[in-house]
């Protein structure tokens, strides 16, 4: 991974801006899909395919190339977005995001399109696909790493425990896996705490032997220090627990869960845009 200089910082910042208003733009289109946690994973998505992963979008299929399952495929929409920029397909076509015999389903279908690792829809299932990935790797004496972006809300799910204890289990064969948690508190029915309560988050993976880092999850250096720090502990499996704010960069979207699962209409997409067009400017000037 190369260093994180203040120029590179400044256009990851400016990347993750763009991809918020590709969402903001494709959603609007589709009249359908998830805004919240798709706006609010933007900062990671562009810190890992514009500067952590190891990847190549002219040769998708690259045998070497680290693999990142996205196991709350909901939030797919940034995914999309983050893809067309890093050259896997053209941006234009994320206008066609949820349309019929679309490319861009309303959740990722591997074969569909360039740079998808898996088919996600049924929540709770992505941590064991990577978990054989990386095992996979090991046996071929591979070096490339695994990351599996998951959501706080399908921590609920029964299926994923068995696959924390199961990386815990094989922890000194796991250290080339990294689970991203996006920490945002909210699914589709409310708050994560009122719903089905998962703290205290940090100690049950420490006891399911994980390695555990808590970082802001729109503080891109941070995000990258961890990376970075997970990729140095090699007696077991790193989970980061990134906190972010659903609906980030629109402020009448932040912290309200109602945006979990519907798009904005064409009045409040301008809003929307016009506010993530105004940050622009304020990305470059806190640089200067």
């Amino acid at each position: 991974m190369a260093e994180l200089h203040e120029k590179k910082l400044q256009f990851l910042e400016e990347m993750a801006n763009k991809i918020r208003q590709d969402i903001i733009s494709a959603l609007v289109e589709a009249k359908s899909g998830h805004s919240a946690g798709p706006l609010g994973m933007a900062d990671i998505f562009a810190a890992l395919y514009f500067h952590i992963l190891n990847h190549d979008p002219k040769n998708p299929s690259w045998p070497d190339r680290d693999r990142l399952v996205l196991s709350n495929g909901h939030i797919c929409p940034v995914l999309y977005a983050t893809l067309a920029n890093a050259g896997y397909f053209p941006v234009e076509e994320l206008m066609t995001l949820r349309k019929l015999n679309t490319r861009l389903q309303g959740h990722p279908h591997r074969k569909s399109l360039p740079g998808l690792e898996t088919t996600s829809g049924p929540l709770g299932s992505g941590l064991s696909q990577a978990i054989g990935m990386a095992l996979a790797a090991r046996l071929d004496g591979k070096k490339q790493r695994v990351y599996c972006l998951t959501s706080d809300g399908e921590h609920q799910e029964g299926n994923y425990w068995e696959a924390v204890m199961f990386a815990g289990k094989q922890r000194s064969k796991m250290n080339n896996l990294t689970a991203i948690v996006d920490r945002n508190n909210i699914q589709i029915d409310g708050f994560t705490e009122d719903i089905m309560p998962l703290e205290p988050l940090r100690q049950k993976y420490e006891a399911f032997g994980w390695h555990v880092i808590d970082v802001g999850g729109h503080d891109i250096s941070e995000f990258v220090s961890a990376v970075n720090e997970a990729k140095a502990i090699y007696e077991k499996p790193t989970v980061i627990l990134a906190h972010t704010i659903p609906g980030k960069g629109v402020s009448f979207m932040e912290n309200d869960f109602l945006w979990h699962g519907k798009p904005p209409s064409p009045d409040e997409a301008k809003k929307a845009l016009n506010e993530l067009r105004t940050l622009e400017g304020r990305i470059k000037s806190e640089h200067e």
